[in-house]
C-alpha cells in the first residue's frame, strides 16, 4: 500500500517563529519534546494567533530546517506579510515534494506520525528520489471526525 505521492508545488514561503532544537537528531524523544514545549509557547502567548491573523489560508506550517547548523523548528503560516515577532520567512522552492497524509489526535500527534512515516519508512521506499535537506513541513489543514488532518511536503530531486 502506497502511503505517499510525489507533487509538483509552485514555490512557496512561510512565514516562521521558531526555536532551535538541541537534542541530538536521533533523540526522537527529545526533540519531540522540544518541539511541543514549543508549539505550548506559541499557543499560550498568543504568537501563533499574531501568525494566523496574517495568513493567506487556514494551514498552519510546522518547518524543519538546518540553518547554520542548527536544527531550527518553526510554527508558521503561508503568507505575504511580515510580523516584528517572525523569526524567518522560509522559501520552499519550486518542484516536487513526497506528499505523506495524516490524521492524529492533536496537531502534535499528526506532526509526529507524519514525521515518522516520511522519514521512518517512505523515503527508504522512495527509490528514484532522494530528500536534499531543504526545509520539510508538515501542514495541519484542518479536522474532520475529531481528528485533525493534514500531510508532510518534503522537497525532493529525482536521482
Amino acid at each position: 500500500m502506497e502511503n505517499y505521492t510525489i507533487e509538483e508545488k509552485d514555490s512557496f514561503t512561510v512565514l516562521g517563529i521558531g526555536t532551535e532544537l538541541k537534542s541530538d537528531y536521533t533523540d526522537y524523544a527529545g526533540i519531540n519534546k522540544e518541539k511541543a514545549d514549543f508549539w505550548s509557547a506559541v499557543k499560550q502567548d498568543g504568537r501563533l494567533d499574531t501568525l494566523k491573523a496574517v495568513a493567506a489560508n487556514d494551514y498552519i506550517f510546522a518547518v524543519n530546517e538546518a540553518v547554520n547548523n542548527k536544527m531550527m523548528h518553526y510554527a508558521g503560516v503561508m503568507t505575504e506579510a511580515s510580523l516584528p515577532e517572525a523569526t524567518r520567512l522560509i522559501q520552499f522552492p519550486k518542484g516536487e515534494y513526497l506528499v505523506v497524509k495524516g490524521e492524529g489526535e492533536t496537531a502534535d500527534e499528526l506532526n509526529n506520525t507524519l514525521a515518522g512515516i516520511a522519514f521512518g519508512q517512505v523515503l527508504a521506499e522512495v527509490k528514484n528520489y532522494a530528500y536534499v535537506g531543504a526545509p520539510n513541513t508538515s501542514v495541519v489543514m484542518g479536522q474532520r471526525n475529531g481528528l485533525v488532518f493534514g500531510e508532510m511536503w518534503i522537497p525532493v530531486v529525482r536521482k
